[in-house]
């Protein structure tokens, strides 16, 4: 009963790792398409380009974060690994599987409100400033998914 505790909470750390890079990944291509387009009609907004096409790519972290907290929280990186109870065990996998759908789901409609904002920006290059505060609006939602899953953590004893 003590390793399916291990398992589960393994199971979570890869989960909240692989479907937050998931959601990063479709939302940096996103954007990157978008700016690739932009572009390829002036690639002087290049460097404008940049900060918008990246911050979808933050829930990755995030995700890659609350993996590290939960193989640090077992001390899979030290010499004596805490196994987790059962109990322990799917509170972990709960925990990392709805930071991972805050994450994945974040980072996907980030990458759409940065593909808005790159054309903001193809239009209007001064508004680049603005542009970029748009994407922010849901990377607080990013934050949130993360810091909730920090704590949530810190309520597990293992």
């Amino acid at each position: 009963m003590l390793i399916d505790g291990l398992a589960l909470s393994l199971a979570g750390a890869a989960i909240v790792m692989t479907i937050s890079g998931m959601g990063a990944s479709i939302g940096v291509s996103l954007a990157g398409q978008a700016a690739a387009g932009v572009l390829s009609e002036d690639p002087e907004k290049f460097g404008k380009m940049i900060p918008l096409i990246g911050i979808p790519g933050t829930q990755g972290f995030y995700g890659f974060l609350v993996g590290f907290l939960v193989l640090n929280k077992l001390n899979l990186l030290g010499a004596d690994i805490k196994i987790p109870t059962f109990a322990q065990g799917v509170q972990i996998l709960a925990i990392c599987s709805g930071v991972a759908v805050v994450e994945w789901i974040s980072a996907i409609w980030q990458g759409k409100v940065s593909v808005s904002s790159i054309y903001l920006v193809a239009k209007r290059p001064e508004e680049a400033g603005k542009a970029l505060i748009l994407p922010i609006f849901v990377e607080i939602y990013a934050i949130l998914g993360l810091a909730a899953g920090f704590l949530l953590l810190l309520g597990v004893k293992v």
